[in-house]
């Protein structure tokens, strides 16, 4: 029996970062992951080889709508879809592979295999038990089921299978407007598939700036995708080749088919805690079958703490990580901490979609007074000059102290612009900060700057 500071089940991108804290800390670690390789949904299904067909399918239509205004005359690239898959996998490859590395050189033990926790101080994985001091639980999200609605990972596919069909759609269909089915039409759009996203709600993006949300709709509908939104779907039937979605509108009840030859199920992600043996430990949980933790990310149960997409909070990768290092902070008796009003999220289309903080509907249901700047990327040049005039930069400040509250971008590079406002926004700073630093010309960022002045005198390029 082998024994440990930390045990730390699940390597995603929570589990591994967590992980190695930890070993820079001084303690003895190990980490439960049951795939063959490390890295989570995050590196081997999710985020990773979504974002490598996103960059494949964008050079693609770059090189059919824009090539020819630049000067670069040619015969546009066909599609060969099994070599942008391999590209995928070497990509995913290159990433699992930096973590088995970074595992070595942090002297991280990888118990390969499905890991349960027999009692506080023990985790079992295979026949082996080994003891701990600490149990972190990091074992991520799998997609969230639908009723009448039936997974089979080749015609009626997750996220998981759409990252390897086996050939590009004429027909798909997307069951649910968020980030995950409008990141992934939008690859198999730009690749030559007629796409409809179904949506019960009626806006896209839930929970997103409206303003946003209205313009980025209007966007993805120039690229071609198709909208049908306040749809109830009630049931899929697929044969091995084809599928029917039944929904129903809610304004009238009326019922509809739509015929595709792949729908995508991307109706959110819950969290994946099966295997683990919490109800027989007494681990408390949500009503929406969340581990509960403190403030210090421990259960009730002394011993275990559990962090990322298993517990509440939005399910992102960046927001596991930081709790992966707070974790680590508290079992080697430190402290941790986690600024969860300053988590940025991001929708990796084309434009991009950034957001942190607050957003008008928000602060208006607060009573709080506010005030906004704007700025479009159509009087950025660099924007101009590399065809991504489309959407804005709009910043929300504090109307007395003119302190930033919040930032929505809609535009090129938007998930790299909106980080200059999270520092902003973590140091206290105001639009004014923002306004008068100088940011180097021609750049995107600059609309970002735009932004700030116009929450005072107002933009200068507008």
């Amino acid at each position: 029996m082998s024994s440990y500071d930390v045990i730390i089940i699940g390597s995603g991108p929570g589990g591994y970062v967590c992980a190695i804290r930890c070993a820079q800390l001084g303690l003895k670690v190990a980490c439960v992951e049951g795939r063959e390789t490390l890295g989570g949904t995050c590196l081997n299904v999710g985020c990773i080889p979504s974002k490598a067909l996103l960059h494949a399918s964008h050079m693609l239509h770059e090189a059919e709508h824009n090539f020819a205004t630049m000067g670069l005359k040619g015969k546009s690239p066909s599609v060969d879809w099994k070599q942008m898959l391999t590209y995928k996998e070497s990509t995913i490859e290159q990433n699992t592979k930096g973590i088995e590395f970074l595992f070595k050189k942090n002297k991280i033990d990888w118990l390969k295999g499905w890991g349960s926790i027999q009692e506080p101080g023990k985790v079992k994985v295979g026949d082996d038990v080994h003891e701990t001091k600490n149990i972190i639980i990091a074992s991520g999200s799998e997609p969230a089921s639908l009723p009448g609605v039936e997974v089979d990972e080749k015609v009626v596919v997750t996220s998981t299978g759409a990252l390897e069909l086996g050939k590009v759609p004429k027909k798909l269909v997307v069951i649910g407007a968020g980030v995950i089915g409008l990141e992934l039409g939008s690859v198999y759009a730009r690749l030559g598939s007629e796409v409809t996203v179904v949506e019960f709600l009626d806006v896209v993006t839930p929970g997103m700036d409206g303003e946003i949300q209205k313009t980025f709709q209007r966007t993805l509908k120039k690229q071609g995708l198709t909208f049908i939104m306040g749809a109830a779907v009630q049931k899929t039937e697929a044969t091995k080749t084809k599928a029917k979605v039944h929904y129903k509108l809610r304004k009238d009840d009326s019922e509809h088919v739509l015929e595709a030859d792949a729908v995508l199920v991307a109706t959110g992600r819950k969290p994946f805690t099966e295997g683990l043996g919490l109800n027989a430990l007494g681990v408390k949980m949500t009503d929406r079958g969340q581990i509960a933790v403190n403030e210090k990310w421990e259960t009730s149960v002394p011993g275990i703490l559990a962090i990322g997409d298993v517990i509440e909070g939005p399910m992102l990768a960046h927001k596991a990580e930081d709790e992966g290092m707070a974790a680590a902070e508290q079992v080697a008796g430190r402290h941790g901490h986690v600024n969860y009003g300053v988590i940025p999220g991001v929708i990796y289309t084309h434009p991009e979609v950034a957001n942190v903080g607050a957003t008008e509907e928000s602060l208006k249901a607060e009573g709080r007074a506010y005030k906004v700047g704007k700025f479009s990327f159509m009087g950025n040049g660099r924007a101009k000059a590399n065809f991504a005039g489309d959407g804005f930069v709009k910043i929300i400040a504090d109307k007395d102290t003119d302190r930033i509250l919040g930032a929505h971008i809609l535009g090129p590079a938007a998930g790299d612009l909106i980080h200059e406002i999270c520092v902003a926004m973590e140091f206290g700073a105001s639009a004014e900060d923002l306004a008068m630093t100088c940011h180097a010309h021609p750049t995107y960022s600059e609309a970002v700057r735009e932004a700030a002045l116009a929450c005072g005198d107002g933009p200068i390029h507008m």
